[in-house]
């Protein structure tokens, strides 16, 4: 470990774990009190350090158990009071999630990512990491009829770019092209197959759920243009209850019939489930039927949760979801 790498765990294990005072641990590595403060600054950032409070009557604990337990995932359960906005916890579970992907997301792998009011909070909190041969990809195309949609996911895969130092590959397609004739034709293109081998390449997939229900905080993809009238029509016909990526689930995880899939630009469940580890951040109630759809399809090994959505996810549940009868492989 370089020298300077090392004075940064050293002083953290002496502020943190043996009350040491920033006088003595800047005698011990014969440097400054003012270096030392730096040092153990440094050390929260890049999450050698994490320091987390448990509210003494916080159910978050035994939340984040449970649904472990219960639906097969890592579960990270923020304790934000019940009567916190929803912006508020939304801007909690983005700064947790953040975290997590500054820990996890390292030199020489792809993080892919999808696009949404969520992923756009996490944007804000994520930490400054430089990572070498490290790349970003872009999981589902962003335009739609209204807007180009393009500058607002190729800003957010910028920002997480800038923040690991790592390329970016941006999906410049439509969330939903017209004619399912018209998306086979461009995956046969080299332009796009090119971001389609970077996705095929991901060890890190991070997005959210959006809801089909009303209240709370709108989802992108139903309250950006992306839908005619007519979608919305057949989405309620079909029992959808959310997407994930833009691809629409039904309550028990089915998704291979759903007519618009066939025009979707993001990865299926069944291409999802290939990334070793997808991490999910969800906050709202309203969302709560879309994460069960999305625990159901199998496609979250790690979930960040405000303690509210924690403890509306956990009514009724009794037991790991097993894979929909829809989509055994």
């Amino acid at each position: 470990m370089p020298d300077r790498e090392q004075d940064l765990v050293t002083a953290a294990t002496m502020y943190y774990l043996q009350d040491a005072k920033m006088e003595a641990i800047a005698k011990h590595l014969h440097t400054s009190r003012s270096t030392v403060s730096r040092l153990l600054k440094r050390a929260r950032e890049e999450g050698v350090v994490e320091i987390t409070l448990r509210p003494a009557h916080s159910r978050a604990p035994s939340l984040g158990q449970h649904i472990a337990t219960t639906f097969g995932v890592a579960a990270y359960v923020v304790p934000v009071p019940d009567t916190a906005s929803l912006p508020d916890r939304l801007d909690q579970v983005a700064m947790a999630t953040a975290r997590l992907v500054g820990r996890w997301f390292d030199s020489e792998m792809v993080l892919g990512i999808a696009w949404g009011t969520t992923l756009a909070a996490i944007a804000g909190h994520l930490p400054g990491k430089p990572t070498r041969g490290s790349e970003i990809v872009q999981l589902n195309g962003a335009a739609n009829t209204r807007t180009s949609g393009v500058s607002y996911a190729g800003d957010l895969v910028a920002g997480f770019g800038a923040a690991f130092d790592a390329h970016v590959h941006h999906f410049p397609v439509p969330a939903f092209f017209d004619y399912a004739a018209t998306k086979e034709a461009m995956w046969r293109e080299r332009s796009v197959r090119r971001v389609l081998d970077a996705q095929s390449r991901i060890d890190i997939a991070l997005f959210s759920v959006g809801a089909a229900v009303s209240g709370g905080l709108p989802s992108h993809v139903y309250a950006a243009g992306y839908l005619e009238p007519r979608d919305k029509e057949v989405l309620h016909a079909e029992g959808v209850v959310g997407d994930v990526c833009t691809v629409f689930l039904r309550a028990d995880g089915s998704y291979q019939d759903i007519p618009i899939n066939a025009r979707a630009t993001g990865p299926t469940p069944r291409q999802l489930r290939r990334i070793p580890r997808r991490l999910c951040a969800v906050a709202g109630d309203n969302k709560v039927p879309a994460l069960r759809a999305a625990l159901a399809a199998g496609v979250v090994t790690d979930l960040v949760l405000d303690e509210r959505t924690a403890a509306r996810l956990m009514r009724g549940a009794a037991r790991k979801p097993e894979a929909n009868r829809f989509d055994r492989s």
